[in-house]
């Protein structure tokens, strides 16, 4: 019986150790400071910016102001105001934006937006085709980047999206915000200066007119991003990170908000890391892909607080296990995960992220770990799997 568990414990720890070496590989590549990349040679292409906007009002100005100075001749701004119940295209046309309605309430969800705003755009098409989130910033320069990249390289590129913690946060608004970053800055870049892929992150996002306009982008997925790019690397158009290109957003500071809009992300990438990692690693193999078999990989890491709490729950499996049968074997395994996984968050916290988290803060990482369960269990009885959107701050 020992042995059985022995073997059992092993087994669950070397499968851990998969996402946890391809977190130590991103991390250890990306510690040397970030530079700015090289700027893309070659013309700058027509540009139309696409913003899905559903009940945006509050902030889609902000969004609009930050993109209008990045237009250039010829280039468009498209509000897609999608099943809106406020005032969202009255305010997008007065900041100066092209807007497009639309009102189906059977099909909800970016996707379908997105759907629709491409083929507003195909009646005078775009060399290029920007999707930013309307709750987004675009920094100077950031269009330009990812535009002129897109068109050097025949690849989607994906800007760093950044989402940071409001003011006079609490440590844990402030540990996600680190969570984040290493999930978009961290891990793409560790990957970029491979030669690897990236995911898209579903705001900062390049395409080509003839990538972005044969694309199945009409669905309901509450990750659409994670799809999308897992289709164009079947496709041989695996997404390109641009980290000297800045896209951001802030979380929202209401408890409801923030649960909303964890329980979307985090659920949608649980559930196209158990659907789409193993297929995409085997088509990978098969066609000897690196871009499919190193997205596929990636796609393995789950969130930073799930991966924790596996690892902790192993980790205190084994030493349980070592305690009343004086097998040892599990245990140095899992010390070894363990230490790996550690060094990876602290490679990270010290190069990008001790600037915002104090080393008192990160110590607080553990709660913020356990503080998720109910995130997690809730995946198990009552996953989420319909697109709802976050409640911004000031909204009842």
């Amino acid at each position: 019986m020992s042995f059985f568990v022995a073997a059992l414990l092993l087994v669950a720890l070397a499968i851990l150790s998969i996402p946890v070496l391809v977190l130590l590989l991103q991390a250890v590549i990306a510690f040397s400071p970030l530079k700015a990349a090289a700027t893309a040679t070659g013309r700058r292409p027509s540009v139309a910016i696409l913003v899905p906007a559903h009940n945006e009002s509050s902030g889609v100005i902000a969004t609009i102001v930050s993109l209008l100075p990045q237009l250039q001749e010829g280039d468009r701004l498209v509000v897609v105001a999608d099943n809106c119940s406020d005032d969202t295209a009255a305010v997008a046309v007065g900041a100066g934006a092209e807007v497009r309605v639309r009102t189906d309430l059977s099909q909800r969800g970016k996707g379908y937006a997105l759907d629709f705003g491409v083929r507003a755009l195909a009646a005078a098409p775009p060399e290029m085709v920007i999707i930013v989130d309307a709750d987004c910033i675009a920094s100077p320069g950031a269009i330009d980047r990812i535009a002129r990249l897109a068109l050097q390289t025949g690849r989607p590129v994906q800007a760093l999206f950044l989402m940071y913690a409001p003011n006079n946060s609490g440590p844990m608004k402030k540990i996600a915000e680190f969570a984040w970053l290493v999930k978009n800055l961290v891990r793409p870049l560790g990957y970029q200066r491979l030669g690897l892929p990236c995911q898209l992150m579903g705001s900062g996002m390049a395409f080509s007119w003839a990538t972005i306009s044969t694309a199945s982008l009409a669905n309901g997925n509450i990750v659409e991003d994670l799809k999308l790019g897992m289709d164009l690397a079947r496709a041989c158009k695996a997404p390109l990170f641009c980290p000297d290109a800045l896209v951001s957003s802030t979380f929202p500071i209401s408890a409801s908000g923030t649960q909303t809009q964890r329980t979307r992300w985090e659920h949608g990438h649980i559930s196209m890391m158990l659907t789409e990692a193993p297929p995409l690693l085997l088509g990978g193999l098969r066609q000897r892909n690196a871009g499919m078999i190193a997205l596929g990989l990636d796609l393995c890491v789950p969130p930073l607080a799930l991966l924790t709490l596996v690892g902790l729950a192993l980790f205190a499996a084994a030493m349980l296990f070592a305690v009343l049968t004086g097998n040892l074997a599990p245990i140095f395994v899992a010390c070894g995960v363990m230490v790996a996984l550690v060094t990876a968050v602290m490679l990270s916290w010290w190069r990008y992220g001790r600037e915002k988290l104090s080393a008192g803060n990160l110590a607080m990482a553990v709660f913020y770990v356990f503080w998720k369960i109910p995130l997690y269990l809730k995946f198990f009885v009552s996953r989420q799997v319909d697109w709802v959107r976050s409640k911004r701050d000031g909204e009842l």
